[in-house]
Protein backbone atom coordinates (compact mmCIF):
# COMPACT_ATOMS: atom_id res chain seq x y z
CA UNK A 1 0.00 0.00 0.00
CA UNK A 2 2.82 2.38 0.91
CA UNK A 3 4.51 1.66 -2.42
CA UNK A 4 1.32 2.44 -4.32
CA UNK A 5 0.93 5.76 -2.50
CA UNK A 6 4.56 6.68 -3.17
CA UNK A 7 5.44 7.07 0.50
CA UNK A 8 9.10 7.56 1.36
CA UNK A 9 9.79 4.46 3.44
CA UNK A 10 13.31 3.54 2.25
CA UNK A 11 16.55 4.83 3.75
CA UNK A 12 18.55 7.12 1.43
CA UNK A 13 21.20 5.40 -0.65
CA UNK A 14 24.85 6.50 -0.59
CA UNK A 15 24.36 8.08 -4.01
CA UNK A 16 21.42 10.17 -2.83
CA UNK A 17 23.37 11.25 0.27
CA UNK A 18 26.33 12.20 -1.92
CA UNK A 19 24.14 14.23 -4.26
CA UNK A 20 22.57 16.06 -1.32
CA UNK A 21 26.03 16.80 0.06
CA UNK A 22 27.13 18.25 -3.29
CA UNK A 23 24.12 20.58 -3.11
CA UNK A 24 25.22 21.68 0.37
CA UNK A 25 22.35 19.81 2.03
CA UNK A 26 23.98 18.35 5.15
CA UNK A 27 23.15 17.70 8.80
CA UNK A 28 24.57 20.51 10.90
CA UNK A 29 23.73 21.92 14.32
CA UNK A 30 24.26 25.64 14.93
CA UNK A 31 23.65 25.09 18.63
CA UNK A 32 26.53 22.62 18.88
CA UNK A 33 28.86 24.92 16.95
CA UNK A 34 27.89 27.86 19.14
CA UNK A 35 28.42 25.89 22.35
CA UNK A 36 31.85 24.68 21.24
CA UNK A 37 32.81 28.21 20.15
CA UNK A 38 31.82 29.67 23.53
CA UNK A 39 33.64 26.93 25.44
CA UNK A 40 36.74 27.54 23.34
CA UNK A 41 36.52 31.29 23.91
CA UNK A 42 36.22 30.84 27.69
CA UNK A 43 39.15 28.43 27.81
CA UNK A 44 41.31 30.74 25.71
CA UNK A 45 40.43 33.72 27.90
CA UNK A 46 41.27 31.68 30.97
CA UNK A 47 44.66 30.67 29.53
CA UNK A 48 45.60 33.90 27.74
CA UNK A 49 43.51 36.56 29.50
CA UNK A 50 46.21 37.57 31.97
CA UNK A 51 48.77 37.99 29.20
CA UNK A 52 46.33 40.03 27.09
CA UNK A 53 45.37 42.25 30.03
CA UNK A 54 49.03 42.89 30.82
CA UNK A 55 49.76 43.76 27.20
CA UNK A 56 46.83 46.16 26.97
CA UNK A 57 47.85 47.75 30.29
CA UNK A 58 51.36 48.39 28.97
CA UNK A 59 49.86 49.87 25.80
CA UNK A 60 47.59 52.24 27.74
CA UNK A 61 50.45 53.23 30.07
CA UNK A 62 52.68 54.15 27.14
CA UNK A 63 49.90 56.26 25.65
CA UNK A 64 49.27 58.11 28.92
CA UNK A 65 53.00 58.64 29.53
CA UNK A 66 53.48 60.10 26.06
CA UNK A 67 56.00 57.45 25.00
CA UNK A 68 53.79 56.19 22.19
CA UNK A 69 54.52 59.19 19.98
CA UNK A 70 57.03 62.00 19.72
CA UNK A 71 56.39 65.18 21.66
CA UNK A 72 54.21 67.62 19.71
CA UNK A 73 53.65 65.28 16.81
CA UNK A 74 50.16 64.43 18.02
CA UNK A 75 48.84 67.74 16.66
CA UNK A 76 49.88 67.00 13.07
CA UNK A 77 48.40 64.65 10.48
CA UNK A 78 51.66 62.72 10.35
CA UNK A 79 51.67 62.33 14.12
CA UNK A 80 48.07 61.09 14.24
CA UNK A 81 48.76 58.64 11.40
CA UNK A 82 51.86 57.34 13.16
CA UNK A 83 49.90 56.98 16.38
CA UNK A 84 47.24 54.96 14.55
CA UNK A 85 49.81 52.61 13.04
CA UNK A 86 51.48 52.19 16.42
CA UNK A 87 48.15 51.37 18.09
CA UNK A 88 47.30 48.87 15.34
CA UNK A 89 50.69 47.18 15.66
CA UNK A 90 50.52 46.95 19.45
CA UNK A 91 46.90 45.77 19.40
CA UNK A 92 47.70 43.08 16.82
CA UNK A 93 50.66 41.90 18.89
CA UNK A 94 48.44 41.55 21.95
CA UNK A 95 45.20 40.27 20.39
CA UNK A 96 46.37 38.37 17.29
CA UNK A 97 47.34 35.10 19.10
CA UNK A 98 43.90 35.00 20.73
CA UNK A 99 42.13 35.71 17.44
CA UNK A 100 44.12 33.03 15.58
CA UNK A 101 43.37 30.42 18.24
CA UNK A 102 39.68 31.38 18.26
CA UNK A 103 39.55 31.06 14.47
CA UNK A 104 41.04 27.57 14.79
CA UNK A 105 38.38 26.62 17.37
CA UNK A 106 35.54 27.88 15.14
CA UNK A 107 36.97 26.11 12.10
CA UNK A 108 37.35 22.79 13.93
CA UNK A 109 33.81 23.05 15.35
CA UNK A 110 32.45 23.40 11.81
CA UNK A 111 34.82 20.87 10.25
CA UNK A 112 33.87 18.18 12.79
CA UNK A 113 30.29 18.29 11.53
CA UNK A 114 30.68 19.11 7.84
CA UNK A 115 34.15 17.79 6.96
CA UNK A 116 35.69 19.26 3.80
CA UNK A 117 32.93 20.48 1.50
CA UNK A 118 32.84 22.87 -1.44
CA UNK A 119 29.45 23.38 -3.04
CA UNK A 120 28.58 25.92 -5.73
CA UNK A 121 24.89 25.52 -4.99
CA UNK A 122 25.15 27.38 -1.69
CA UNK A 123 26.63 30.52 -3.29
CA UNK A 124 24.51 30.50 -6.46
CA UNK A 125 22.08 33.42 -6.81
CA UNK A 126 18.49 32.29 -6.31
CA UNK A 127 16.02 34.82 -7.70
CA UNK A 128 13.16 33.22 -5.78
CA UNK A 129 14.77 34.31 -2.51
CA UNK A 130 14.40 37.93 -3.62
CA UNK A 131 10.64 37.52 -3.96
CA UNK A 132 8.94 39.30 -0.99
CA UNK A 133 5.95 36.96 -1.07
CA UNK A 134 8.09 33.83 -0.73
CA UNK A 135 10.15 35.61 1.94
CA UNK A 136 7.05 36.33 4.01
CA UNK A 137 6.01 32.74 3.50
CA UNK A 138 9.29 31.50 4.96
CA UNK A 139 9.12 33.93 7.88
CA UNK A 140 5.57 33.06 8.90
CA UNK A 141 5.71 29.35 8.09
CA UNK A 142 4.89 26.64 10.60
CA UNK A 143 8.47 25.39 10.57
CA UNK A 144 9.83 28.87 11.38
CA UNK A 145 7.35 29.28 14.21
CA UNK A 146 8.33 25.92 15.66
CA UNK A 147 12.02 26.82 15.42
CA UNK A 148 11.39 30.15 17.17
CA UNK A 149 9.50 28.41 19.97
CA UNK A 150 12.31 25.88 20.42
CA UNK A 151 14.92 28.65 20.53
CA UNK A 152 12.86 30.47 23.15
CA UNK A 153 12.72 27.32 25.27
CA UNK A 154 16.49 26.92 24.94
CA UNK A 155 17.05 30.52 26.00
CA UNK A 156 14.77 30.15 29.02
CA UNK A 157 16.45 26.88 30.00
CA UNK A 158 20.00 28.29 29.78
CA UNK A 159 18.96 31.50 31.52
CA UNK A 160 17.21 29.64 34.33
CA UNK A 161 20.30 27.51 34.89
CA UNK A 162 22.43 30.65 35.11
CA UNK A 163 20.02 32.38 37.49
CA UNK A 164 19.76 29.26 39.66
CA UNK A 165 23.53 28.83 39.82
CA UNK A 166 23.90 32.51 40.73
CA UNK A 167 21.17 32.35 43.36
CA UNK A 168 22.99 29.52 45.11
CA UNK A 169 25.95 31.90 45.56
CA UNK A 170 24.01 34.87 46.94
CA UNK A 171 25.46 34.48 50.42
CA UNK A 172 28.99 34.49 49.04
CA UNK A 173 28.20 37.52 46.88
CA UNK A 174 26.80 39.37 49.91
CA UNK A 175 30.10 38.87 51.76
CA UNK A 176 32.22 40.38 48.98
CA UNK A 177 32.05 43.82 50.65
CA UNK A 178 33.89 42.49 53.69
CA UNK A 179 36.88 41.31 51.64
CA UNK A 180 39.86 43.19 50.34
CA UNK A 181 39.67 44.49 46.73
CA UNK A 182 41.90 41.64 45.52
CA UNK A 183 39.98 39.06 47.54
CA UNK A 184 36.61 40.31 46.31
CA UNK A 185 37.92 40.26 42.74
CA UNK A 186 39.08 36.65 43.05
CA UNK A 187 35.88 35.52 44.79
CA UNK A 188 33.68 37.21 42.18
CA UNK A 189 35.70 35.63 39.39
CA UNK A 190 35.26 32.21 40.96
CA UNK A 191 31.48 32.68 41.26
CA UNK A 192 31.17 33.89 37.67
CA UNK A 193 33.28 30.98 36.45
CA UNK A 194 31.06 28.43 38.21
CA UNK A 195 27.89 29.99 36.78
CA UNK A 196 29.46 30.09 33.33
CA UNK A 197 30.53 26.45 33.53
CA UNK A 198 26.98 25.37 34.37
CA UNK A 199 25.53 27.42 31.50
CA UNK A 200 28.10 26.13 28.99
CA UNK A 201 27.48 22.54 30.10
CA UNK A 202 23.75 22.94 29.46
CA UNK A 203 24.44 24.58 26.09
CA UNK A 204 26.73 21.69 25.13
CA UNK A 205 24.06 19.12 26.04
CA UNK A 206 21.49 21.06 24.02
CA UNK A 207 23.92 21.26 21.09
CA UNK A 208 24.58 17.51 21.08
CA UNK A 209 20.84 16.79 21.24
CA UNK A 210 20.21 19.24 18.39
CA UNK A 211 22.97 17.66 16.30
CA UNK A 212 21.40 14.21 16.74
CA UNK A 213 18.02 15.66 15.79
CA UNK A 214 19.45 17.36 12.71
CA UNK A 215 20.98 14.07 11.55
CA UNK A 216 17.64 12.30 12.04
CA UNK A 217 15.78 15.09 10.22
CA UNK A 218 18.33 15.09 7.39
CA UNK A 219 17.94 11.34 6.88
CA UNK A 220 14.15 11.62 7.08
CA UNK A 221 14.06 14.38 4.45
CA UNK A 222 16.15 12.29 2.05
CA UNK A 223 14.14 9.07 2.39
CA UNK A 224 13.13 7.47 -0.89
CA UNK A 225 10.21 5.56 -2.29
CA UNK A 226 10.66 1.96 -3.39
CA UNK A 227 10.31 3.06 -7.00
CA UNK A 228 13.07 5.66 -6.60
CA UNK A 229 15.38 2.98 -5.17
CA UNK A 230 14.62 0.71 -8.11
CA UNK A 231 15.16 3.49 -10.64
CA UNK A 232 18.47 4.46 -9.05
CA UNK A 233 19.69 0.86 -8.98
CA UNK A 234 18.68 0.45 -12.62
CA UNK A 235 20.45 3.66 -13.64
CA UNK A 236 23.64 2.71 -11.77
CA UNK A 237 23.88 -0.91 -12.80
CA UNK A 238 22.30 -0.55 -16.23
CA UNK A 239 19.89 -2.95 -17.81
CA UNK A 240 20.65 -6.50 -16.66
CA UNK A 241 20.33 -7.89 -20.16
CA UNK A 242 22.80 -5.36 -21.57
CA UNK A 243 25.14 -5.98 -18.67
CA UNK A 244 24.96 -9.74 -19.20
CA UNK A 245 25.66 -9.30 -22.91
CA UNK A 246 28.70 -7.18 -22.13
CA UNK A 247 29.98 -9.77 -19.68
CA UNK A 248 29.56 -12.56 -22.25
CA UNK A 249 31.35 -10.53 -24.91
CA UNK A 250 34.21 -9.76 -22.51
CA UNK A 251 34.46 -13.42 -21.51
CA UNK A 252 34.50 -14.56 -25.14
CA UNK A 253 37.20 -12.00 -26.01
CA UNK A 254 39.27 -13.13 -23.04
CA UNK A 255 39.06 -16.80 -23.98
CA UNK A 256 39.85 -15.89 -27.58
CA UNK A 257 43.04 -14.23 -26.41
CA UNK A 258 43.87 -17.34 -24.40
CA UNK A 259 43.35 -19.45 -27.51
CA UNK A 260 45.89 -17.30 -29.34
CA UNK A 261 48.54 -16.89 -26.64
CA UNK A 262 48.66 -20.32 -24.94
CA UNK A 263 49.55 -22.33 -28.12
CA UNK A 264 52.60 -20.04 -28.58
CA UNK A 265 53.88 -20.84 -25.06
CA UNK A 266 56.81 -23.18 -24.42
CA UNK A 267 55.46 -24.55 -21.15
CA UNK A 268 52.50 -24.21 -18.75
CA UNK A 269 53.40 -24.27 -15.04
CA UNK A 270 50.52 -25.47 -12.83
CA UNK A 271 49.58 -25.79 -9.15
CA UNK A 272 48.32 -28.41 -10.46
CA UNK A 273 44.60 -27.43 -10.43
CA UNK A 274 44.13 -23.95 -9.00
CA UNK A 275 46.87 -21.98 -10.82
CA UNK A 276 48.23 -22.07 -14.35
CA UNK A 277 50.90 -19.81 -15.88
CA UNK A 278 51.94 -20.06 -19.54
CA UNK A 279 55.58 -19.09 -20.30
CA UNK A 280 57.28 -18.35 -23.60
CA UNK A 281 60.99 -17.83 -24.22
CA UNK A 282 62.84 -16.99 -27.43
CA UNK A 283 66.56 -16.77 -26.84
CA UNK A 284 67.09 -14.63 -29.91
CA UNK A 285 64.55 -11.91 -29.11
CA UNK A 286 63.89 -12.11 -25.36
CA UNK A 287 66.12 -11.26 -22.41
CA UNK A 288 64.04 -13.47 -20.09
CA UNK A 289 60.95 -15.71 -20.27
CA UNK A 290 57.62 -13.87 -20.62
CA UNK A 291 54.25 -14.73 -19.05
CA UNK A 292 51.81 -14.93 -21.97
CA UNK A 293 48.76 -16.13 -19.99
CA UNK A 294 47.76 -16.91 -16.41
CA UNK A 295 44.64 -17.75 -14.44
CA UNK A 296 43.05 -19.53 -11.51
CA UNK A 297 40.37 -22.21 -11.16
CA UNK A 298 38.19 -22.20 -14.33
CA UNK A 299 40.62 -20.04 -16.29
CA UNK A 300 43.49 -22.29 -15.22
CA UNK A 301 41.49 -25.30 -16.39
CA UNK A 302 40.87 -23.60 -19.75
CA UNK A 303 44.61 -22.86 -20.11
CA UNK A 304 45.44 -26.52 -19.47
CA UNK A 305 42.85 -27.66 -22.01
CA UNK A 306 44.20 -25.33 -24.72
CA UNK A 307 47.77 -26.40 -23.92
CA UNK A 308 46.85 -30.09 -24.14
CA UNK A 309 45.22 -29.60 -27.54
CA UNK A 310 48.13 -27.51 -28.84
CA UNK A 311 50.74 -29.93 -27.50
CA UNK A 312 52.29 -27.46 -25.04
CA UNK A 313 54.01 -29.29 -22.15
CA UNK A 314 52.33 -28.97 -18.73
CA UNK A 315 54.66 -29.09 -15.72
CA UNK A 316 53.53 -29.20 -12.10
CA UNK A 317 55.46 -26.74 -9.94
CA UNK A 318 53.00 -25.52 -7.26
CA UNK A 319 55.23 -22.98 -5.51
CA UNK A 320 56.54 -21.53 -8.76
CA UNK A 321 53.06 -21.33 -10.29
CA UNK A 322 51.66 -19.44 -7.28
CA UNK A 323 54.63 -17.05 -7.20
CA UNK A 324 54.51 -16.26 -10.93
CA UNK A 325 50.73 -15.72 -10.82
CA UNK A 326 50.98 -13.33 -7.86
CA UNK A 327 54.00 -11.28 -8.91
CA UNK A 328 54.24 -11.24 -12.74
CA UNK A 329 51.62 -9.64 -14.97
CA UNK A 330 50.71 -10.96 -18.41
CA UNK A 331 53.17 -9.65 -21.01
CA UNK A 332 55.91 -9.05 -18.42
CA UNK A 333 59.19 -10.88 -18.08
CA UNK A 334 59.90 -13.18 -15.15
CA UNK A 335 61.64 -11.52 -12.21
CA UNK A 336 65.33 -12.33 -11.64
CA UNK A 337 64.68 -14.28 -8.43
CA UNK A 338 62.74 -16.85 -10.45
CA UNK A 339 65.28 -17.25 -13.29
CA UNK A 340 66.80 -20.43 -11.85
CA UNK A 341 63.44 -22.15 -11.25
CA UNK A 342 62.08 -21.20 -14.68
CA UNK A 343 65.35 -22.22 -16.38
CA UNK A 344 65.09 -25.62 -14.69
CA UNK A 345 61.55 -26.07 -16.03
CA UNK A 346 62.53 -24.99 -19.55
CA UNK A 347 65.54 -27.27 -19.53
CA UNK A 348 63.30 -30.16 -18.50
CA UNK A 349 60.89 -29.33 -21.34
CA UNK A 350 63.67 -29.01 -23.91
CA UNK A 351 65.07 -32.39 -22.80
CA UNK A 352 61.65 -33.99 -23.25
CA UNK A 353 61.40 -32.50 -26.75
CA UNK A 354 64.87 -33.83 -27.64
CA UNK A 355 63.93 -37.33 -26.50
CA UNK A 356 60.68 -37.14 -28.44
CA UNK A 357 62.60 -36.03 -31.52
Amino acid sequence: MAEELGERTEMPTPRRLGQARQRGQIAKSKDLSGAVDLIGAVLLLWMMGERMAAGLAVMVREVLDGRAFTVGASLTLEGVTGMGWWAAEQGARVLLPMLVMMFAVVYLAEFAQVRWLWSKETIRLDVNRLNPLSGFGRIFSTRTAAKTAVNAVKLVLVGSIGVTAGALRLREMAGLALLTPLGSYLAMGKILLEVLVWMLAVMLVIGVADWMYQKWQHTRDLKMTKQEVKDERRSMEGDMEVKGRRLRMAREAFYQRLGQSVPRADVVVTNPTHFAVALRYDEATMAAPVVVAKGTDLVAQRIREIAAVAGVPIVQRPALARALYAEVDVGRTVRPQYYAAVAEVLAYVYKLEERAA
